[in-house]
């Protein structure tokens, strides 16, 4: 699958403000390090599109992007995990994103990312396992697969595999956007899931 253009729609903070449209939408999640917006910048082929912060949690609307004249979209979701915020703030997070994933009949497929470097969290394993409740096609990216030597990937891809347990129709991936590792295999399974609708719950 190719990118040629892109652009931001909108950001939204509940599912009354949501773009209308019939289109399919890939929707990304994962915890607030772990690089999501430099991920999609990566893919859109543009360098500021989502907005990426030193400071971990500042994704806290879901923000839609039309790609290719609109032909399909992605959504990026709130980051959770790791950013230092309020517990009733995580748990609002949390209803956007059990709003969103439960709900939205666009949605195709979801690209879960989780840092290769360290072992899955336990909200990253709560996370796979919620999307596998409602029956969401999704693929896992290993991101950040340039801060540890190429030698070492299948050691920790293995490690993520076993503990989220991926069930057998899941791809799991590596990418780096420092280098573009995995781009054209991610783009890929995404037009794949473009192709492919959703289980119903």
């Amino acid at each position: 699958m190719k990118v040629f253009e892109a652009a931001f729609v909108k950001s939204c903070l509940n599912h009354t403000q949501y773009p209308k449209h019939k289109k399919p939408e890939i929707a990304f999640v994962g915890r607030s390090n772990v690089g999501k917006s430099s991920l999609i910048n990566c893919l859109l082929n543009k360098r500021n599109l989502a907005k990426t912060s030193s400071r971990p949690g500042k994704t806290q609307m879901l923000n839609f992007y039309k790609v290719n004249n609109g032909a399909f979209f992605f959504v990026d979701l709130p980051g959770y995990g790791f950013a230092k915020v309020s517990k009733k703030k995580k748990e609002q997070w949390g209803i956007k994103l059990e709003e969103y994933l439960k709900n939205r009949k666009n949605l195709t497929g979801v690209v879960q990312l989780v840092d290769i470097r360290h072992p899955p969290t336990e909200d990253d394993i709560l996370m796979y396992d919620w999307l596998k409740y409602y029956r969401i096609n999704t693929i896992v990216c290993a991101t950040k697969a340039d801060k540890i030597s190429r030698g070492q990937w299948n050691k920790h891809l293995k490690v993520i595999e076993e503990m989220m347990k991926i069930q057998s129709g899941d791809k799991l991936i590596t990418f780096s956007a420092l280098n573009k590792e995995g781009r054209e295999e991610l783009l890929r399974l995404i037009g794949d899931l473009l192709t492919t609708k959703r289980n119903s719950v």
